[in-house]
C-alpha cells in the first residue's frame, strides 16, 4: 500500500545536507583544486535563488492570473536567449542573433503549447501549476540543444572551410555544401535528451517523475506525466534546434554564394 503521507522538511533538517559541501570543500583543499570560492558561491546563490522562488511561485499558484503566467513564460524566454548569447559572447553575428531569437522561441513554444494544451489539456489555460515548471523544462533543454548545435555548427564551418568552398567551386549551392554540416550538428544538439530518453526508468529516475513520487503521487501517473514531458522536450529541443540550423547556415554566406568569415560565427 502506497503511502500519500509528504515527509516535510524543516530548516534543520535541510541544513544537515549542506555537510556534503563541508565534506567537498575538504577533498578540494587536500587536493589543492583551488575551487573553494566557486563552490561556496554557487551554494549560496542557489539557495538563495531556490527560496526566493519559492516564494513567488507560492504567490502566483495562490493568486493565479493569464497575465501573471505568460510573463514568467516571456522571462523564461528571454533569459534562454541572453544566456545563449552570453555563451558565445562575440562569437556571433547579429544575423546569427536575430535566428536564435526566432528559433528558440518557436520551437520550444510549439512543444509546450502541444503537450499544456493537447496532451495535457490544462484548465483553465493559464494555470501556472503546470505552465511554470513544464515552460522551465522545455525552454532550458531547447536552449541546451541550440547551444550545442551553435558550437557544432561555428566548429565545423571553420573546420570544414576548404572542404565547402571546393564544393561552392564546383557548382554546389550553400544549402547542398552545408548539408552534412546541418545533420552533423543537429545530431549532436539531440543526442544527450535521445542519450537521457535511453537510460530513463532504468539507470536512473528522472526528477520530476522523483518530485512527483516524493510528494505522494502514484507511480504510474508520475510515470505518464514523465513520458510526456520527456517527448515535450524532445519536441522542443529537436524544433527549435533544427530551425536554428536549417536558417542559420545561411548567415555563413554572402549574397555571392560565397562563404564568409567563421571567427565571428558568420
Amino acid at each position: 500500500m502506497i503511502n500519500n503521507t509528504v515527509i516535510e522538511l524543516n530548516f534543520f533538517q535541510v541544513l544537515l545536507g549542506y555537510l556534503f559541501i563541508v565534506i567537498i570543500l575538504i577533498i578540494i583543499r587536500l587536493r589543492g583544486l583551488n575551487k573553494e570560492k566557486v563552490l561556496i558561491i554557487a551554494s549560496i546563490r542557489m539557495t538563495v535563488q531556490l527560496v526566493l522562488v519559492g516564494f513567488i511561485l507560492t504567490a502566483i499558484f495562490e493568486e493565479p492570473h493569464p497575465l501573471i503566467s505568460l510573463s514568467a513564460v516571456l522571462l523564461m524566454i528571454v533569459f534562454a536567449i541572453f544566456t545563449v548569447f552570453n555563451k558565445f559572447k562575440g562569437l556571433l553575428s547579429r544575423p546569427i542573433k536575430k535566428v536564435i531569437i526566432i528559433s528558440l522561441p518557436v520551437g520550444g513554444l510549439v512543444a509546450l503549447s502541444y503537450f499544456l494544451y493537447m496532451v495535457i489539456r490544462i484548465e483553465p489555460y493559464y494555470n501556472p501549476q503546470y505552465i511554470i515548471p513544464i515552460t522551465g523544462m522545455v525552454i532550458g533543454n531547447s536552449m541546451t540543444g541550440i547551444t550545442l548545435g551553435i558550437n557544432s555548427m561555428i566548429r565545423r564551418f571553420k573546420d570544414q572551410k576548404e572542404t565547402i568552398e571546393q564544393a561552392l567551386i564546383l557548382g554546389a549551392n550553400e544549402k547542398q555544401a552545408s548539408h552534412d554540416i546541418i545533420n552533423e550538428s543537429f545530431d549532436t544538439a539531440i543526442m544527450p535528451t535521445l542519450n537521457n530518453m535511453l537510460g530513463m526508468g532504468i539507470v536512473f529516475l528522472p526528477g520530476m517523475m522523483t518530485g512527483q513520487i516524493l510528494a505522494g503521487i502514484a507511480p504510474n501517473i508520475a510515470i505518464m506525466y514523465q513520458i510526456g514531458v520527456m517527448l515535450a522536450i524532445l519536441g522542443g529541443v529537436a524544433l527549435s534546434t533544427y530551425l536554428f540550423l536549417i536558417l542559420g547556415y545561411r548567415t555563413f554566406f554572402n549574397e555571392q554564394v560565397q562563404l564568409i568569415s567563421t571567427e565571428n560565427g558568420g
